[in-house]
């Protein structure tokens, strides 16, 4: 009687002590699983344009494909656009970025907004393109081109927000063009929906938009406004002038009902975006992403009708930063031709510190 009743008061002590062996056993799995998995950032833009809806897809795509058969996970995070994010890249808070093609050349070289080289920095893919949108009032567009930015006698226009990469494009673009903005302007600082807000209401009179065509907030002026909008032309002498030092733009155009009330083709130019990378990410983890974007570059173009353009074929094209060797790796398994200045002798040492 005493060794059952012994027996039966040590039973729940057994049971507790099992338990508690299973939730350790849990949390050295959990441990060790959290340990394997690969945590990367991609900085994108504010919520407003392609840059952010497209990041979080990318990041989705890898998330799902990657996720439980190598431990690569990718998180997209908005941001003030491509000067930040070469700032975010540097600093290690994020490892992957989404640039305008001017900015990888300028973080490549050290120039433009950018005081020193980013020798870390390297291009993964140029992905879709960046269209020029120059935005005016009808009535102040008497050529329809972009001269017509050098006449505004101090109207107001939106150049871009505050240090973002519209800014900083746009500057380069009417500097190149040789038009006095600074005098022919009152420059207003806003992002695209409420550049687009402030057309309609009257406050300016015209907002340039460099993004992934078509861009909602424009789709939504020129709805309101109908053809007292312009979208600028650029004409072979202007592109030509901005291509002078970096060969990245090229021809682009809007087929009529491109934009609501577009009833006639506009010719503008575009550069790619490139999606860029800290040197010092493992190959693998790179070669893994690159090849499951484009793998899957159907569910991207589902998903934004900017990736419609998207080519593995232009892969390489207009990139300003050499790749890292895990890009490499697919493009070479894809038969691209690569030239020589996107590949660095011994870039498979990862680069230490910051960028």
């Amino acid at each position: 009687m005493l060794t059952s009743a012994v027996m039966k008061r040590s039973d729940p002590m057994k049971t507790k002590l099992t338990l508690f062996l299973a939730i350790c056993l849990l949390l050295v799995s959990c441990s060790e699983e959290l340990s394997n998995t690969r945590r990367y950032v991609l900085t994108t833009a504010t919520t407003g344009g392609a840059y952010y809806p497209i990041g979080v897809a990318i990041a989705t795509i890898t998330k799902s494909q990657l996720g439980p058969s190598h431990g690569i996970t990718l998180s997209a995070i908005s941001s003030a656009g491509s000067l930040e994010n070469i700032k975010l890249l540097r600093d290690n808070q994020a490892q992957f970025a989404l640039l305008q093609g001017p900015f990888a050349a300028w973080g490549w070289n050290g120039e433009g907004p950018i005081s020193r080289p980013q020798e870390g920095l390297r291009s993964v893919a140029a992905v879709w393109q960046n269209v020029e949108h120059f935005v005016l009032m009808t009535n102040l567009a008497p050529t329809g081109t972009m001269q017509d930015l050098g006449n505004l006698n101090g109207a107001r226009y939106v150049l871009g927000a505050r240090n973002s990469g519209a800014e900083q494009t746009g500057r380069y673009i009417l500097d190149a063009l040789g038009i006095d903005y600074e005098r022919s302007m009152s420059l207003a600082w806003m992002g695209y929906g409420g550049a687009a807000n402030a057309i309609q209401d009257g406050n300016v009179v015209g907002m340039n938009v460099p993004a992934g065509a078509p861009v909602s907030a424009i789709t939504q002026a020129m709805a309101q406004m109908g053809d007292r909008l312009t979208l600028l032309q650029f004409t072979q002498e202007e592109l030509d002038a901005i291509n002078e030092k970096y060969p990245l733009w090229d021809w682009y155009e809007f087929p009529p009902g491109t934009y609501p009330n577009q009833n006639e083709l506009v010719r503008t130019i575009a550069s790619p975006n490139v999606l860029a990378v800290r040197s010092d990410v493992p190959e693998d983890v790179v070669y893994e992403i690159t090849k499951t974007m484009w793998e899957n570059l159907a569910a991207l173009q589902d998903i934004h009708a900017a990736t419609k353009d998207m080519k593995i074929e232009l892969a390489v094209s207009g990139l300003g930063a050499p790749l890292h060797p895990g890009a490499v790796r697919y493009y070479r398994e894809r038969g691209l031709n690569i030239p020589e200045h996107l590949i660095l002798p011994g870039d498979d040492r990862p680069v230490a510190a910051d960028l």
